[in-house]
């Protein structure tokens, strides 16, 4: 049994460690197989771009006693030595074009000295240039640049980022200026930016983000899940006492679902499933703990998002497309930043494909609600988590009136000054709230005749709420029944309690409810 190690990036550490690694050798093969090739990959944080770099580093060095097993192995491949230029910007932090330019010139001379190069441009892109053109006369060299946009995302909200993503599109350009000095460039990110060189007029490089061939590159099936953890299956089974395909069934539905293409493949993040086996089968938010990039929830709150018309949208692939800095699109950023992903594609005769997006796992769904409900409401000093806990406690007793009583004692502990005059702020909150509960109730919002902001259905009993700003309660409960929301849910037999409730935008309280129980058909 090989030791798992969830913060080695670097591939030669792991073989020589010989610790884990699930062999994506295949997928990389049919990357570089080609005489020549310069690509582009988007993926979400923490989903193994930077051990993909780091593996071709190796293969590009002609290092193929590490391959030793793989499938690359056996693979047709002449494992030519090529200079290597590896330029990581994730360790980027700072906030000036200044501290950029001293940043990429430290990264080039690293390049230089490892490849023994002597560099006398004084500008990031002149050593850019030269280290390209010296190494080895007319062998041609690989160019691998990892988190290319972490000066932007780090940076997106403030006035410096436009002045970064100028020195960036300058820089980037050498990779355009150079190409036939180049065998094999690769650049991954997490966001795709206009005004990049790659992206804009010069446009040279494949973007293999979308690509079925490619899906399954980064992050973990079932099949290799199986493969790999095989023997930590029936251990991680024991510790949740539970047979092995009903622990299969536990870890598809807390980390799979990431869908990076128009077909079916889907994968597990590979960070939350190591890491899960790592700790014996411990079911945790494993992702959500990585840190998240508050500018998002700052960008969602401003522009209003309705979160839950977001997740019933349908979208054309510009959703996926480059984005500019003044027109950052709420659900491409979720899309591309890992909240989101496919969900359903729909495709039809005249138009293009269309894409529904959704959470792609329980892990990422309780991450984004908890995340969002903080955020709208500061209260991470009060425990969220509490007050979830004893929300489901009334629902799962048929308690609406302390479920109420309880989230009106919620909005009271927000302090005045987040209080939105606007309904979307409300129904966000409940979007969260009711996202969070589903864990342990059915919680869903959507019916033929309309959208109704929440339905809970327990063993016994089926709650309808309708919520209003600065109008009545009893006006929502007629809404519920003039509408006939509680249609699709009687041939569940059981009652159904409609229940309306009005927010005071001036206090930001919900100042009551009404309600009128429909007997079980």
């Amino acid at each position: 049994m090989k030791d798992i190690d969830t913060s080695t990036f670097d591939f030669p550490s792991i073989v020589t460690g010989n610790l884990l690694y699930v062999d994506k050798t295949e997928y990389i093969w049919k990357l570089i197989r080609k005489v020549k090739g310069e690509y582009f990959l988007s993926r979400p944080r923490r989903f193994g771009k930077s051990l993909l770099v780091s593996t071709l580093k190796a293969i590009f060095q002609g290092r193929r006693e590490l391959f030793a097993g793989l499938a690359i192995d056996r693979l047709d491949y002449d494992w030519r030595k090529y200079p290597v230029i590896h330029l990581d910007l994730g360790s980027f932090g700072g906030r000036t074009s200044e501290e950029l330019a001293a940043f990429l010139t430290r990264r080039i001379a690293d390049c230089a000295a490892e490849l023994e190069v002597q560099l006398t441009a004084t500008t990031p892109q002149e050593q850019f240039i030269e280290l390209i053109q010296k190494p080895c006369g007319d062998t041609p060299v690989v160019v691998l640049v990892d988190e290319y946009d972490k000066p932007i995302l780090s940076n997106i909200t403030s006035p410096q980022a436009r002045e970064l993503l100028r020195m960036l599109k300058g820089f980037y350009g050498v990779i355009k200026t150079c190409e036939a000095k180049i065998r094999f460039a690769l650049v991954t990110g997490v966001s795709k930016f206009s005004h990049v060189s790659f992206f804009s007029e010069l446009n040279n490089l494949t973007d293999i983000t979308l690509d079925p061939e490619y899906a399954a590159l980064l992050g973990f099936t079932e099949i290799e899940i199986r493969k790999n953890f095989a023997d930590r299956l029936p251990v991680a089974a024991q510790a949740n006492n539970l047979p092995e395909e009903e622990l299969m069934g536990g870890i598809l539905k807390w980390y799979d679902g990431y869908r990076f293409s128009r077909a079916q493949t889907h994968v597990c993040n590979p960070v939350s499933v190591s890491k899960f086996f790592a700790r014996n089968g411990e079911f945790s938010n494993y992702w959500g703990n990585t840190g998240t990039p508050t500018f998002l929830l700052e960008l969602a709150r401003d522009t209003r998002l309705d979160f839950e018309a977001a997740l019933q949208e349908t979208y054309s692939e510009s959703v996926f497309s480059a984005y500019e800095l003044d027109r950052l699109p709420v659900v491409g950023l979720l899309w591309q930043t890992g909240y989101l992903t496919i969900r359903e594609t729909i495709a039809t005769p005249r138009l293009s494909t269309r894409y529904r997006l959704g959470f792609p796992d329980y892990e990422v769904q309780e991450s984004f609600n908890e995340m969002l409900l903080d955020f709208y409401t500061e209260r991470r000093e009060h425990g969220n988590q509490e007050f979830l806990f004893q929300m489901m406690d009334a629902l799962e007793a048929d308690n609406h009136h302390a479920f109420l009583k309880l989230f009106q004692g919620f909005l009271a502990t927000v302090p005045y000054n987040l209080h939105l005059k606007y309904e979307k702020y409300y129904q966000t909150i409940f979007f969260c709230v009711f996202e969070l509960l589903n864990g342990a109730v059915e919680a869903e919002s959507c019916t033929n005749a309309g959208r109704i902001d929440a339905v809970v259905r327990t063993s016994r009993t089926v709650f309808l709420f309708e919520f209003k700003l600065n109008r009545s309660a009893e006006e929502a409960v007629s809404q519920i029944l003039d509408r006939k929301y509680y249609e699709k849910y009687q041939p569940l037999g059981l009652p159904i309690i409609c229940i309306g409730a009005n927010f005071d935008s001036s206090t930001g309280q919900l100042t009551g409810w009404a309600e009128t129980t429909l007997a079980e058909k």
